[in-house]
């Protein structure tokens, strides 16, 4: 079964409010093996809004609304769905009673536009709202259903738990739906494409996906079966061809980040790190340090923009920043030699570069990183240039400074495997 949500309201058209409900119910429905297939954002527009209803209701089984139930004129949302479904309108009685004895309890005297609220359509069942005056409603038809629901989370959430998810237990047929992310870093996304379409695309289901993300690419598999067993069946096979496929690039299968990965690789092997940044302004230690555990590798980390700081703190020899300039592949070395020594860790990352939007030289543009992992086994140094605006130059530099220590350990631990 799929299903599509409608967002309604023009101020989730701004880019003052977002819709969050939509992602609550999205978990909640891939849950039951529920694909939502379609979500649409319509304004306070009768003509549009009653349109999308139509259209939403015509070709999918389960249709949601979330928001325009309120009191005022530019609530919408019953009077469309209404016209949509070529249905009637009617003053609920019960509902008048409700929302005025919460008024009441109030010591309130209820707005005659509140009266709008007790309209219900013909044929509905009202989904009772403990934390508002805006009723949700519940229409079958021919197996499908539509769900009006209110737009403040606070009130929809306790009522599609409480009203909603036992109604479609019963309604839904009985399925599981698996998902899977593997996170690739050091690759574009047609590269990706490239290596994972001649696989991916033989299957059916599981359903692939693949998204660029800042620093690294990602492929969403999705799979269906009428019980997790047969839906993780088809994923669990797809998986390690693609994973063969891409190589040591991916870096995730579990969907977890590249900071929790160096986190959980580092606290195996008992080893430590410490960083030295300069363009990213101590991105690299915030992202290592965001994740819970990591006093137990992390050592600490100089921010060193200045010269002088990195001569003072990191040893680094003006001399050498004098002949290579700041932003160089032997001053990132040194800096990351320098904080090893003086941490004692058992790796040590220097990043230098230039992050924008000023700055830049013909020699030496915007985005020009260079990275370096001193280790065990020497110090090796990453030129990079990252592109767009500066958040993002720093980001990107932070993502590969952490794939180098990842395939760094990963070569530690093959190294050190015994030989069959």
């Amino acid at each position: 079964m799929n299903a599509e949500i409608i967002a309604v309201g023009s101020e989730l058209l701004t880019p003052h409010r977002s819709d969050t409900n939509s992602l609550f119910l999205t978990a909640h429905l891939n849950g039951m093996g529920v694909d939502v297939v379609y979500k649409t954002i319509v304004g306070d527009d009768r003509a549009r809004l009653t349109e999308t209803i139509a259209l939403a209701w015509n070709r999918s089984p389960m249709v949601i609304t979330i928001g325009g139930l309120g009191p005022t004129e530019d609530d919408l949302t019953r009077e469309c769905a209404a016209r949509a479904l070529g249905r009637s309108l009617m003053k609920e009685a019960s509902l008048v009673e409700s929302i005025e004895s919460r008024f009441r309890a109030r010591g309130m005297h209820m707005p005659e536009i509140n009266l709008r609220q007790a309209l219900r359509i013909d044929g509905a069942a009202i989904l009772d709202n403990p934390k508002g005056t805006a009723p949700g409603q519940w229409i079958e038809q021919g197996g499908k259903v539509l769900m009006l629901l209110p737009g403040p989370p606070r009130e929809l959430e306790p009522m599609f738990l409480a009203a909603c998810l036992p109604r479609l237990r019963e309604l839904v047929p009985k399925a599981a739906l698996a998902t899977r992310v593997l996170r690739i870093v050091g690759l574009t996304e047609s590269a990706v494409e490239q290596l994972a379409a001649p696989i991916y695309t033989q299957y059916t289901n599981p359903i692939t996906t693949i998204l660029a993300a800042p620093g690294e690419v990602q492929l969403h598999l999705k799979g269906f079966g009428e019980s997790m067993g047969a839906a993780e069946a088809g994923v669990s096979e797809l998986l390690p061809r693609l994973e063969q496929a891409i190589g040591e690039s991916v870096f995730s299968i579990d969907g977890a980040s590249l900071e929790e990965v160096v986190g959980r690789e580092l606290h195996a092997r008992h080893a430590s790190i410490a960083v030295a940044e300069s363009c990213t302004g101590g991105l690299l230690a915030e992202r290592i340090t965001k994740i819970s555990g990591s006093s137990n590798y992390f050592l600490g980390g100089v921010v060193c923009y200045s010269n002088a700081w990195k001569s003072k703190w990191l040893n680094v020899s003006s001399e050498l920043i004098e002949a290579h300039g700041a932003v160089s592949s032997s001053v990132a070395e040194a800096m990351a030699e320098g904080v090893r020594r003086r941490s004692g860790a058992t790796y040590g990352v220097g990043i230098t570069g230039i992050a924008g939007p000023a700055g830049g030289t013909v020699e030496k543009p915007v985005g020009l990183v260079f990275i370096a992992l001193a280790g065990p086994r020497g110090t090796a140094v990453l030129e990079k240039h990252c592109y767009g605006e500066r958040e993002l130059v720093r980001w990107q530099a932070t993502q590969s400074a952490l794939d180098m220590v990842r395939r760094a350990i990963a070569k530690e631990r093959h190294l050190a495997a015994p030989r069959s």
